[in-house]
């Protein structure tokens, strides 16, 4: 495998800042609400035909994984950052929002297949991705390696650190890809190989390491934080060795991009973009414009 990279890190790397504060999602219940976007919604290309007239449908996670997305109170609406985000577009769109929980293997197709407008999983950029998508990036995210409050591994920052570990990862994700590929090199080494364990649903995965039965999760850093924050039964250990944006996703050469661009970076003019990221503890995460189709991960 060819050693990770970043084609430009053009956003600080340095860890989130955890709050202090236990984190409540049933105080991010109430929608937080963006103007239409005269602008944005001229970008949108003539005849462009959304999957349902009048409305924006965007694939989001079907997992209880927040911040980025779980259930509401009432176990049936989905929030999060991700679907907060997802409004906010619609609403600078001049379009309603219909989200559609989804699992992660099954965007790639829905976006190509026309079930979905957009897909909104916490999708980084990478140059293979790029050839069948489009992206308008809204977040920079990196990963986190989270184990046991009272674990003895203290640090993971380097490959020989995951050598005969367990490690909890999400499959075909780039957190996956890093894992893997510190593997290899650690086996040309003669280390230890590294054991995934692949687990999609966060409450699973969340027991699995809580039990013993896994090392340590590598995941998002924003999910990690949340962890830590709201649990207190955890600690971040170490941090993946790149940061990458995050974006939202469409159809390649559909023309909806600049489009979703122009609607993000109203946001950001008018602090909505600034009051999810700060709800959800991802003001780490902010970017200061969006970009289309921005340089990716590489392997």
């Amino acid at each position: 495998m060819r050693n990770l990279m970043l084609s430009a890190l053009l956003f600080c790397a340095a860890p989130p800042l955890l709050a202090t504060a236990r984190l409540d999602a049933v105080k991010n219940e109430t929608p937080i609400e963006a103007p239409a976007n005269p602008q944005a919604i001229g970008q949108i290309p003539p005849g462009f035909r959304f999957v349902e007239p009048g409305y924006l449908t965007v694939a989001t996670a079907n997992t209880n994984s927040p911040p980025l997305g779980l259930l509401a109170s009432d176990n049936k609406t989905r929030i999060g950052s991700d679907a907060d985000f997802a409004r906010l577009l619609a609403d600078s769109l001049g379009l309603k929002l219909r989200l559609v929980p989804a699992a992660w293997e099954d965007w790639p197709l829905g976006v190509t297949a026309g079930r979905y407008d957009v897909a909104m999983f916490n999708i980084a950029v990478t140059e293979e991705r790029k050839k069948k998508f489009d992206f308008a990036t809204y977040r920079a995210d990196g990963h986190a390696f989270l184990v046991k409050a009272n674990s003895p591994i203290n640090a993971i920052s380097k490959a020989e650190d995951v050598a005969g570990k367990r490690i909890i990862v999400g499959s075909g994700t780039n957190q996956e890809r890093i894992l893997l590929g510190w593997d290899e090199k650690n086996r040309a080494k003669g280390l230890k190989p590294v054991t995934p364990v692949y687990l999609t649903d966060e409450a699973a995965a969340t027991l699995t390491l809580l039990s013993g039965r896994a090392d340590a999760l590598f995941g998002p850093q924003s999910m990690a934080a949340w962890k830590v924050a709201s649990r207190g039964d955890t600690k971040i250990v170490g941090y993946g060795p790149v940061r990458s944006w995050v974006a939202v996703t469409t159809k390649k050469g559909n023309g909806l991009a600049e489009a979703l661009q122009t609607a993000i970076n109203g946001t950001i003019a008018g602090g909505q973009y600034q009051q999810v990221l700060s709800r959800w503890g991802e003001k780490n995460e902010a970017i200061k414009a969006s970009t289309v189709n921005p340089p990716g991960i590489v392997y």
